[in-house]
């Protein structure tokens, strides 16, 4: 049987969800990046495609370590809607695990929502509950190739938490951490310690619920 497809960003998320009928494939946060790769799966092998890992909060009453399965994806004015079969085994599949999500529209952006002020526009226009770099590129990947898609995010940053630009922008190609780039933000100005250790308490709290979410993917998933 051929795998699900996990589409992430971050390499830690990518190695999260790879396992027993899982592919993952990450691009490091660049949503280009991303659309390059997919396009050297032709054929695509594989039988469904997941968006999975980390997201930014929209709707103000998430909070770090939520999980929130998209209903549909929006971007600028496209909207992809999620297989509704997919959906309901994640939902259902999550709920005997003993875990809980929200249904609800997730915005995929090209580039990082950092703020809270863009955050809640965000939120304004489209009614979105949670923001992503990958989704929406998933999404019109499977479409494209006429395969049901699904996204799963779990909020990281909630809607009244900044993330540090400079942070955001510490990636290597490959989605792991640049140390080194972090370690030289905060040499050049220490007050940027508090606003990172916040982000790695709630980046914490997504990736523990992150882990225990890995299970709802592969086999028995309920797609053909």
């Amino acid at each position: 049987m051929l795998p699900v497809l996990a589409v992430t960003g971050l390499a830690k998320e990518a190695r999260l969800a790879a396992g027993p009928g899982v592919a993952a494939i990450g691009a490091g946060g660049d949503p280009q990046r991303l659309r390059t790769l997919l396009e050297t799966r032709d054929p695509p092998a594989c039988r469904a495609v997941v968006s999975i890992g980390i997201a930014g909060g929209l709707a103000p009453d998430l909070a770090a370590g939520d999980v929130v399965i998209a209903s549909e994806i929006v971007a600028g004015e496209r909207r992809h809607p999620a297989d509704p079969a997919l959906v309901e085994a994640l939902m259902t599949r999550l709920a005997d695990l003993g875990g809980f999500a929200r249904r609800a529209t997730v915005a995929g952006v090209e580039a990082a929502v950092l703020t809270v002020a863009d955050k809640a526009s965000l939120h304004a226009r489209t009614g979105a509950a949670a923001v992503d770099m990958e989704s929406h590129v998933a999404a019109d990947f499977a479409a494209r190739h006429g395969l049901p898609f699904a996204a799963l995010r779990v909020v990281c940053d909630s809607a009244d938490r900044a993330i540090p630009a400079f942070a955001a922008q510490a990636l290597k190609p490959n989605g792991e951490p640049d140390i080194v780039a972090v370690l030289t933000a905060l040499l050049r100005d220490p007050r940027r310690i508090g606003p990172l250790m916040h982000l790695a308490r709630d980046s914490g709290r997504a990736f523990a619920t992150l882990t225990r979410c890995r299970p709802l993917l592969g086999p028995g998933l309920g797609v053909p």
